[in-house]
């Protein structure tokens, strides 16, 4: 089973990932973009996925792996309890969203 440390670990192995505060807890951004959060206290993540790679995703375990109960989850969001999902799990999710947001229309600048 995977842990904060591996967490961090996994997410910040990607390339040009940064890892910043977000409100109470810590997100991982790819040009700027936020990929993942995670709750420390909770040792629950939340990763942006699209609506077909959290339909699967959710569909191996609904208890460790589940969709965000609000708009945002419509959009993707998927909640995971990090503690309770095998390591390769979690790094195939975590690749999942990275790739995810990377693929999203990039930020208009100012």
């Amino acid at each position: 089973m995977a842990d904060i440390k591996t967490f961090r670990k996994l997410a910040l192995a990607f390339p040009e990932v940064v890892e910043q505060p977000h409100f109470e807890k810590t997100s991982f951004r790819v040009k700027k973009k936020i990929f993942a959060t995670l709750s420390i206290e909770t040792s629950l993540a939340c990763i942006k996925l699209s609506e077909i790679d959290q339909s699967v995703f959710c569909s191996f375990d609904k208890t460790i792996i589940f969709p965000v109960n609000n708009k945002w989850g419509k959009q993707g969001w998927t909640f995971i309890a990090v503690a309770n999902i095998k390591k390769e799990m979690l790094a195939d999710a975590l690749s999942t969203a990275y790739y995810e947001v990377l693929k999203s229309k990039p930020i208009a600048k100012k």
